[in-house]
């Protein structure tokens, strides 16, 4: 019925070849279900099987099927809790699957607007308005992830095979610390960046895809720094650049400095256990300039 992507047999033949497996079944599944035509090729994300299809209204919708997980299992209850003007709909969902069927948006994302500074903006808006919303109950917390950074800091920073970067990391550690007692309780997206942004129908930009947390939202802030980077190093000034991305998205949310930049921190800080526990032993040069940039 369907030809699984490429991407998505790399990505997870390894870690969840039962899922990939199961993948043609549980479309034919949910195109019975919700009595649904397949209207064009699948597509995919890094995680996720995008299928078009049509309604027996017509009307054009796409079909995400996804591993069940911690970041998957929230997705349709944070698209529901934020204002349908500031995301993509849901039209169904099978929380036993995550399985969600989703309004149709146009194949533009805010990473093709040709001003950067104005797509900047627009991300920023958009954070405005999904920061003002709390979390609902059952959404996992930013208190529980960044514990769980801190708790792994001493198995994985020593790892790190220069001096300077593993006093940097413990560094990010201590500024985690200090803001993890007022954790938030905001509902985040905590992937928000401009390929996470489409454009709509309804409105001019939708946000997609969320990982929803429940946390400070200082703590949204990086994917938009280190997303676009290309457009920073044209500058030809990258740490000046840096900062007047950052403070861009500080000016619009109202989001209070320290904080943000503690909350930056532990996304650093995050990534580079991350890439640590793969087997990195330095940390990557993108981390570090907008460490030097924001935290010098």
């Amino acid at each position: 019925m369907i030809e699984i992507p490429a991407r998505l047999i790399r990505n997870h033949s390894q870690k969840a070849p039962d899922w990939l497996n199961s993948l043609p079944g549980a479309v034919e599944r949910y195109v019975a279900e919700w009595d649904l035509t397949i209207d064009g090729d699948v597509l995919s994300g890094e995680a996720s099987l995008i299928v078009p299809v049509a309604r027996r209204d017509g009307t054009q919708a796409m079909l995400k099927l996804q591993s069940l997980n911690d970041e998957s299992e929230s997705e349709a209850l944070a698209l529901r809790t934020w204002h349908h003007d500031d995301v993509v709909q849901v039209l169904e969902d099978d929380p036993a699957t995550s399985t969600i069927l989703l309004e149709r948006l146009e194949p533009k994302t805010l990473d093709e607007h040709p001003d950067p500074v104005e797509a900047t903006r627009i991300l920023a808006e958009l954070l405005t308005h999904l920061m003002a919303v709390p979390a609902p109950p059952g959404v996992r917390t930013l208190a529980d992830i960044a514990a769980g950074m801190i708790e792994d800091a001493p198995r994985l920073i020593p790892q790190l095979e220069d001096s300077a970067e593993r006093a940097l990391a413990w560094r990010f550690v201590a500024m985690v610390q200090e803001v993890l007692p007022e954790p938030g309780d905001r509902l985040l997206h905590w992937d928000l960046h401009y390929y996470n942004v489409m454009a709509g129908k309804r409105q001019p930009w939708l946000v997609i895809d969320p990982k929803p947390l429940a946390g400070d939202p200082g703590f949204e802030l990086m994917p938009a720094v280190w997303n676009r980077w290309e457009d920073l190093v044209a500058t030809g000034d990258l740490s000046q650049a840096i900062r007047n991305r950052f403070d861009l998205m500080l000016d619009v949310t109202g989001i209070e400095r320290e904080r943000a930049l503690a909350w930056t921190a532990g996304r650093i800080l995050q990534n580079v256990l991350w890439f640590t526990a793969d087997g990195d032993t330095r940390i990557e040069d993108e981390l570090k300039a907008v460490a030097d940039a924001l935290l010098a």
